[in-house]
């Protein structure tokens, strides 16, 4: 198995349409039995986030199921007749999302997504009202904005008419079961993203539930990744005939996903994402060992966990680096960054620019840029700040893995790394690790996809499914040794 794709004359049935609801876009694939992505079979629409300057990040739910369904359509359209060995609807979203509806369903207000901040003071209050440390250890999640109890104390606190009004609280998976089945349920792995699921006995958080003054009936009952549902409803089971009575398997957090994509199934491939933001995951048996500080601990199903930490800081400090300080050509700038030798410019940077999360969550700080001289070039500032965000990632693997000795590889994904060999090789040299570039284009779906033959049967064990990979940046000891 590899990323190269199989034409639709070869593929081996069934296949496995996946629906890859990101931040940034949906994507719709198909998938054949090999977890394999069929040639000219795939679909993208954009997803719009509404941000305000008040820490405002929400989204239209109803739209984005409009540009899901719309990817499903093409995607059906490019099949034709091959839409019928269709054997299971896969999906994955971006995580941390919430949404109140009322007793029929219907959305009481926008999606208050993960990146929504309007909650920082109730989650300083939950803080300072509850030992930390303990509801991390049960949870997996901290007590930040991230989270559902922040945010829901905060609907409490300001909107107190319509948590009043409130049947429901589901996420975007839920509310895309709700209208395709009348009937919705949250798996797992999403729930695990919302810091109210007990980790080790899998169900709500009694004692937190207690505290916001919420009933368990408020959520929707829990299931794993592998329980379907079939039976579309109309109008969807005349718009999607070959798809009506097949299983679809509820909703994954899209970074547990990833991580499976990309073959990240185990301490010796640890996922290394790097888009605007970026993370840090490996993928362990549940509830492994003591949880470590300032991580968190989400789940892929019932039998794995995923450990690991996000960062703020990533793609989104190069491309400010590059619109404020004018570098232009790409390919100059890549040149005179290679040129520069590792900590070669006596700047220290801390690269705040949007507060820090893994792994000592201090959402108020700032960027820093300290040592510029008269002397002090752009590429040198860009430099720095290059070397500042894999330092921050160097923290996090030090808490997932803290033996100098493993012999463990970071997979890598995201545009920023793929963009940049320079800086895919800083991150090798300051972690001391091998940094492979992974060769799926859409390891996202790719792992929703191979979650659901798991679940059909056809592969045994997740730890034995291939990924294709890229190029290799060794670690140079001596430059790792600067750093």
């Amino acid at each position: 198995m590899s990323a190269t794709s199989v034409a639709a004359r070869a593929v081996a049935a069934p296949l496995i349409l996946a629906l890859d609801i990101g931040s940034s876009s949906t994507r719709a694939v198909l998938y054949d039995r090999l977890a394999r992505p069929v040639a000219g079979m795939d679909a993208q629409a954009p997803n719009v986030f509404r941000i305000g300057s008040d820490g405002l990040a929400e989204a239209d739910p109803d739209a984005l199921l409009d540009a899901a369904a719309r990817c499903i359509d093409t995607v059906l359209a490019q099949a034709d007749k091959l839409a019928q060995p269709i054997g299971a609807v896969v999906v994955d979203t971006f995580v941390s999302n919430i949404m109140p509806v009322d007793a029929d369903g219907r959305s009481l207000a926008p999606l208050i997504t993960y990146a929504d901040t309007r909650n920082a003071a109730d989650a300083d209050a939950l803080r300072r009202d509850l030992d930390e440390r303990t509801v991390h250890e049960r949870t997996g999640c901290l007590l930040r904005t991230s989270y559902w109890p922040a945010r829901l104390a905060w609907v409490r606190r300001t909107q107190p008419e319509r948590w009043r009004r409130v049947a429901r609280w589901l996420t975007l998976g839920e509310y895309l079961e709700l209208r395709l089945f009348g009937r919705c349920r949250v798996s797992f792995s999403v729930a695990s993203w919302s810091g109210l699921l007990d980790r080790h006995r899998l169900v709500w958080d009694a004692p937190l539930l207690d505290l916001l003054g919420m009933a368990a009936d408020q959520l929707s009952p829990l299931v794993d990744s592998d329980e379907p549902l079939a039976g579309l409803t109309e109008p969807y089971a005349s718009r999607w005939p070959a798809l009506c009575a097949i299983p679809w398997f509820p909703a994954v957090g899209d970074g547990a996903a990833a991580n499976i994509g990309s073959g990240c199934t185990g301490h010796q491939r640890i996922a290394l994402t790097l888009g605007t933001t970026g993370a840090l995951r490996v993928v362990q048996p549940a509830n492994a060992q003591p949880l470590p500080p300032g991580l968190w601990c989400y789940r892929v199903d019932r039998s794995h966990a995923l450990l690991g930490g996000a960062t703020s800081e990533g793609g989104n400090v190069y491309a400010w680096m590059s619109e404020s300080l004018r570098l232009g050509d790409p390919a100059a700038v890549e040149a005179a960054l290679a040129a520069i030798p590792p900590d070669g410019h006596g700047l220290t940077v801390l690269p705040f620019f949007a507060g820090e999360r893994s792994p000592d969550w201090a959402g108020n700080v700032q960027a820093t840029l300290h040592g510029l001289t008269l002397g002090t070039t752009p590429i040198e500032i860009v430099r720095a700040s290059l070397e500042a965000v894999a330092y921050r990632f160097a923290l996090i693997e030090q808490r997932l893995c803290g033996r100098p000795d493993c012999d463990h590889r970071l997979i890598a994904s995201g545009g920023a790394l793929q963009r940049s060999p320079v800086w895919s090789q800083i991150f090798a040299d300051v972690l001391g690790r091998p940094v492979v570039l992974s060769a799926e284009p859409e390891a996202t779906s790719r792992g929703a996809a191979v979650l659901a033959l798991h679940a059909l049967g056809y592969f045994a064990d997740l730890a034995h499914i291939p990924a294709a990979d890229g190029v290799v940046y060794e670690p140079d000891p001596a430059r790792h040794a600067i750093y």
